[in-house]
């Protein structure tokens, strides 16, 4: 039977991006693309409940559809694909780093998310830059963890986001498995007049730098390397639980 893999992003059916990641994957298994028909990005783990959805088929295997990335993946999984899970899904490649903080808010990496939430092994795959991107590098490590994550598959309920350097292939210092990161951001909103006095807001706040912590994926993909960070679905704070546990317990009995 043969290998089937899934890819979407946040950016739409129309960026270089994604189409450079279809190609890139197509000598793996066969590749369906089911994307957003716009650009959804900064759209998080969305569902849309209410309204109906409507999917176009563009050419065969790809379609676009008018909703979030999770949407997307959801439809196709539990609708045009149903017959047959995909073996692997791959959300990218996105113009822009998802780092840090980043991706509570990411598009990319939600669909990712959603694959991995219906028991499918996901990679969220992301080009650091604002333009001029070399998604050829992309696309090269996307293969190559494509192919590692297909051979040894991942643990339930964890994905792997990844970051690449807008470098030349030859100028990435190698791989590094990373822990998440934080970013600092300034002024988040932005508040002005517009031309009939009426005031609005803008939402996205100036990135001020990051914190210097080892090992993390924003220093890894400053330095030049590609940035491979696992990331579990699992949000409980093992580390509190027990504490909170005893806190709440004195609580009752106080």
């Amino acid at each position: 039977m043969s290998i089937r893999i899934l890819i979407s992003n946040d950016d739409g059916i129309n960026s270089e991006g994604l189409y450079a990641l279809y190609e890139a994957l197509k000598d793996l298994g066969e590749v369906f693309v089911v994307a957003p028909d716009r650009d959804q990005s900064a759209s998080s783990h969305a569902l849309t409940l209410h309204r109906p959805l409507r999917i176009e088929e563009i050419s065969k295997n790809i379609y676009s559809v008018d909703g979030t990335p999770t949407d997307c993946i959801n439809l196709a999984v539990n609708g045009l694909l149903k017959d047959r899970k995909p073996n692997l899904v791959v959300s990218g490649i996105n113009k822009g780093e998802n780092l840090g903080d980043d991706i509570t808010y990411s598009g990319t990496v939600s669909a990712a998310m959603e694959g991995t939430l219906l028991g499918i092994p996901s990679i969220a795959v992301s080009l650091s830059g604002k333009d001029n991107f070399h998604f050829e590098t992309a696309s090269y490590y996307a293969v190559i963890l494509a192919r590692y994550v297909l051979e040894k598959s991942l643990p339930l309920g964890t994905l792997l986001n990844v970051n690449v350097p807008n470098l030349l292939k030859e100028k990435v210092k190698g791989v590094k498995v990373t822990r998440q990161g934080k970013r600092l951001y300034g002024e988040p909103i932005v508040e002005n007049i517009d031309p009939r006095g009426r005031k609005y807001y803008w939402i996205g706040g100036n990135e001020l730098g990051f914190l210097d912590i080892e090992n993390s994926d924003i220093t890894a993909l400053k330095q030049g390397y590609v940035s491979v960070t696992p990331i579990k679905l699992d949000l409980t704070d093992y580390d509190f639980l027990n504490k909170l546990k005893l806190d709440l317990k004195n609580l009752e009995n106080a």
